[in-house]
């Protein structure tokens, strides 16, 4: 089998994380998943810490939600967002631990020139 075959196999499986990655791909949305990990938010309250208006926030909101991070429930005429699951804040850990090793390096860099 050649790699080319073994790749159309596995295909839909790094589709999907290409579009996990893609949804997260934006401060707001980063925004939004920190705010929802602390707790359930409604849309609104969304919006005004976004400081977007409503339909800008949906939109982030439906990319997020379409990615399977977020899910909605509807309350009266209120949608609730909350996280769909919250092992991406352990791929935000790993993100942060690439930040801090980054500076570390680019510290060293400064201090070793100087």
């Amino acid at each position: 089998m050649s790699k080319q075959r073994k790749f159309e196999k596995v295909r839909v499986f790094y589709e999907k994380r290409a579009t996990i990655l893609k949804a997260l791909a934006h401060p707001v949305r980063l925004f939004i998943i920190d705010e929802l990990a602390k707790k359930e938010k409604c849309v609104c309250e969304l919006r005004d810490l976004v400081g977007s208006d409503i339909s800008t926030v949906s939109k982030h909101l439906l990319l997020l939600k379409n990615a399977g991070l977020v899910k909605d429930r509807k309350q009266g005429l209120q949608v609730f967002y909350s996280l769909q699951v919250s092992c991406v804040l352990k791929f935000f850990d790993c993100v942060e631990a690439v930040i801090g090793a980054e500076q570390q390096r680019y510290q060293a860099t400064r201090r070793k020139a100087a």
